[in-house]
């Protein structure tokens, strides 16, 4: 009768030796706790205006690329990495931030943004073959229509 259990029962599974760790398992949990708890003291140490001003420009970043802006390489032009399905989402993404902090972050760090994200939307309505009505392009609901 088959068992599930197909190795020999006299002879017990073991890891090969480059499955097991270099480290005793305390040492390896604890450099990873060491890192973990300097990350968030470093975290803890930046201004909440720069943590949200980072994120939107890797929003922008993401989104621009997407709407085919990125930059050619030899390898690649930029064009080619058009994607208006993932750029939509990354443009709403990117004004609802922005709306949502814009208050917080003051005038010059807000008004920065939002020409971002009104030049990303501009940029996607121009990349796409069928342009959204106005108030209905990505992150409109945010902003507001963009024409």
């Amino acid at each position: 009768m088959p068992t599930e259990h197909s190795e020999h029962p006299s002879e017990p599974s073991q890891p090969s030796e480059s499955s097991q760790p270099s480290q005793p398992a305390g040492q390896a949990e604890q450099s990873g706790e060491d890192r973990s708890g300097a990350a968030a003291r470093d975290i803890g140490e930046v201004a909440a205006v720069e943590v949200i001003t980072t994120a939107a420009v890797h929003l922008m970043t993401a989104a621009a690329v997407k709407c085919g802006l990125g930059e050619d390489t030899p390898g690649q032009r930029g064009a080619d990495l058009l994607d208006l399905d993932e750029a939509r989402k990354l443009i709403t993404a990117l004004a609802a931030l922005v709306t949502a902090s814009a208050p917080d972050l003051g005038n010059q760090h807000a008004r920065s943004l939002r020409d971002g994200v009104r030049s990303l939307q501009l940029a996607f309505r121009e990349a796409s073959p069928f342009p959204d009505r106005p108030g209905e392009g990505p992150g409109e609901v945010w902003t507001g229509a963009v024409s």
